[in-house]
């Protein structure tokens, strides 16, 4: 059995293939090359939610800490 080190791959920008990202908008997925410019400008600064952090903390801090 032969094993490969995953460190000696190595990929030219040729080689690469771009990733198309997915989101859910109005209740059914679209790409996000597909979305106007204000569309994109609000999903690119949206932000994480964390349960753990807002389970966490007090009821008023929760939600400038629930973000990450």
């Amino acid at each position: 059995m032969t094993t490969i080190n995953f460190e000696d791959i190595k990929l030219d920008d040729a080689e690469r293939q771009p990733c198309e990202v997915w989101t859910r908008v109005m209740g059914y997925f679209r790409p996000v090359s597909e979305f106007n410019v204000g569309k994109k400008s609000e999903f690119y600064s949206r932000v994480c939610f964390s349960e753990s952090k807002a389970v966490n903390g007090c009821c008023c801090e929760a939600y400038d800490i629930a973000a990450e």
